[in-house]
């Protein structure tokens, strides 16, 4: 059974740093693009970065130039760093992947979130 896990949330004051890891565990064969998602309460969930197997990578305007999202492809790791932290990056952090496991079918997979709170 693929299950993604994430860990390194926490509280941090403005202006801070953060890196959250998320690692995929399970019978995997491949991983396809890997990302990072968040959902602050009262809002929809929305994209915070994505990046490819091959290292392509896209971010929401709102970390653009703060966040850096990055892989280990051999540990099946997604990481995001995160810097300048705002007290409106307080948020549940989700990470999302796409990981074709046993039989060679690909299904995108959501791990079960890690709280990130930015205040002082």
């Amino acid at each position: 059974q693929v299950q993604l896990v994430e860990s390194g949330g926490g509280l941090v004051q403005p202006g801070g740093s953060l890196r959250l890891s998320c690692a995929a565990s399970g019978v995997i064969l491949s991983i396809r693009t890997m990302g990072w998602y968040r959902q602050a309460p009262g809002k929809q969930r929305e994209l915070v970065a994505t990046i490819t197997r091959g290292d392509s990578t896209g971010y929401g305007d709102s970390v653009k130039g703060r966040f850096t999202i990055s892989r280990d492809n051999a540990k099946n790791t997604v990481y995001l760093q995160m810097d300048s932290l705002k007290p409106e990056d307080t948020a549940i952090y989700y990470c999302n992947a796409d990981i074709t496991a046993r039989f060679g079918f690909t299904n995108n997979y959501w791990g079960q979130g890690t709280q990130v709170t930015v205040s002082s």
